[in-house]
């Protein structure tokens, strides 16, 4: 199954997984599951807006239990971890879930 496919499965267990992250918000898909080129082999990018008081735990934690939810290798960053260099190109292709 692709990446995608998983996430539209799953979307609720993922909602539900970030209502326990106060900090973060906004979950958003980036890459190749943005642009719906992603194969069976795809990992998932994910963007999250950390707002004030979130620590490397609360970020790491959502990433493992979403690897974990969904079976498949998971990135997880802010918009702050992106290069200024592909920042605009992947806040525009960014598709909030």
């Amino acid at each position: 199954m692709r990446p995608s496919e998983l996430i539209q499965l799953k979307r609720p267990e993922i909602y539900l997984i970030l209502d326990k992250y106060k900090t973060l918000d906004n979950l958003r898909v980036f890459g190749s599951v943005a642009k719906k080129t992603d194969r069976e082999d795809s990992d998932i990018d994910f963007l999250i807006d950390a707002h004030k008081g979130t620590t490397l735990l609360d970020l790491g934690g959502l990433q493992d239990e979403l690897q974990t939810l969904l079976g498949v290798k998971v990135d997880l960053l802010t918009p702050k971890d992106i290069s200024k260099h592909f920042a605009d190109d992947v806040l525009k292709e960014a598709i909030p879930l």
